[in-house]
Parts: structure tokens; C-alpha cells; sequence
């Protein structure tokens, strides 16, 4: 009975403790990829998204010109067709998050691939953008510029 007591302990104590390893900051997200190069991106709803935001641990970057709005908590604005001459802006570690989006994900899905040929690895994009975050009932900032 002892050692049933004391397996049971030892059990309870893995998996707890895996339980907090395996959650981090991270929320479990599923997503569709798309295939660049050998390597790839991943496309996110806007429902998906909003609960990445709730542990923040990535840069959400606006890359749609001209500016069209922002989604709440954007840290970066980088032209979807200047991300190579602005690489100084993001994560220099190539395997760190970052999501992309713009105002329909067209904008967004060239720059993710853009970064994905550069090396990175952990690349996400918002499918349908902007307007697709709004049609889910979704904020969108419009600051005037």
C-alpha cells in the first residue's frame, strides 16, 4: 500500500510538473501552414489570435500600407514590401515569434513568406486580416494620422 501511495505521489508530481513546463506563456494554437520554400508560416483566425494576445509573447506587426487601422496591442509597423531593409526591427533570434497582418492577409501572407526565405521559423499570419478580425466583432483601432 506504500508503494502504491508513493507511485501515485511520484506519478502526480510528473505530470504537474510537465503540465507547468508544457504551458509556459504559451497558448496552444492550431493553424493552417503554408508551404514556402521547404519551410513554412502559419495562417491563424482572428479568434485565435485574440486568445495569442491575451500571453503576448510575440510582436503583432501591421505590414498593410497605407495605414488602415491597427489591432490593439500592435508593437510594429513595417511595410509589407520593406521588410528586408527593416529586419533591424524584429526579433533578431530567427526562431521567435512573430505574427503578421494587414487589412485582407494578402499584404501580410507576402511579407510572411518574405520572412520565412529569410530563415525565420516561427512566422504566423492572420488570415483574412483586418477585416476579417472586425467581421468576428473584434476592436480595430483607427488612429488619425
Amino acid at each position: 500500500m506504500k508503494r502504491i501511495s508513493f507511485l501515485f505521489a511520484v506519478l502526480l508530481i510528473a505530470v504537474i510538473t510537465f503540465a507547468a513546463c508544457a504551458g509556459g506563456s504559451s497558448i496552444p494554437v492550431e493553424g493552417k501552414e503554408v508551404q514556402v520554400n521547404g519551410a513554412y508560416y502559419v495562417d491563424i483566425s482572428p479568434a485565435q489570435l485574440h486568445s495569442m494576445l491575451e500571453t503576448k509573447d510575440f510582436p503583432p506587426v501591421n505590414v498593410h500600407i497605407p495605414y488602415e487601422g491597427e489591432i490593439p496591442r500592435t508593437d510594429l509597423f513595417v511595410p509589407y514590401n520593406q521588410i528586408e531593409e527593416n529586419l533591424t526591427q524584429f526579433p533578431q533570434e530567427k526562431g521567435a515569434k512573430i505574427v503578421l497582418y494587414c487589412r485582407s492577409g494578402s499584404m501580410s501572407a507576402i511579407a510572411a513568406r518574405t520572412l520565412v526565405k529569410l530563415g525565420f521559423s516561427n512566422v504566423w499570419n492572420l488570415a483574412g486580416g483586418m477585416v476579417e478580425w472586425e467581421r468576428q466583432g473584434y476592436e480595430l483601432i483607427h488612429k488619425t494620422q
